[in-house]
């Protein structure tokens, strides 16, 4: 099981790692914003992966906690971009 918590931990790095890159080279605000949370979300992942590897439940209450906190700047970032229309 920790082998595969690696891999996948590996894995996420290298998505957090192309994604930014892509936040260097995206045009426009919409595509960065979407990159970002592309790049908090697989930092989650990691946090999780390593919850995992040493079978520690704190760690699953910070992960929860960290994703409404993403969830909620993700909402309040698109109502900042659309400047508050629907």
């Amino acid at each position: 099981m920790i082998v595969i918590a690696g891999i996948c931990s590996v894995i996420l790095a290298v998505a957090i790692i192309i994604g930014l890159i892509r936040v260097l080279t995206a045009r426009d605000q919409g595509s960065r914003a979407v990159v970002s949370d592309l790049i908090y979300f697989s930092a989650i992942a990691i946090v999780t992966m390593l919850g995992i590897m040493v079978s520690s439940s704190i760690v699953l209450d910070v992960v929860f906690l960290s994703s409404m906190v993403g969830i909620l700047a993700t909402i309040a970032l698109s109502r900042i971009l659309t400047r508050g229309h629907r």
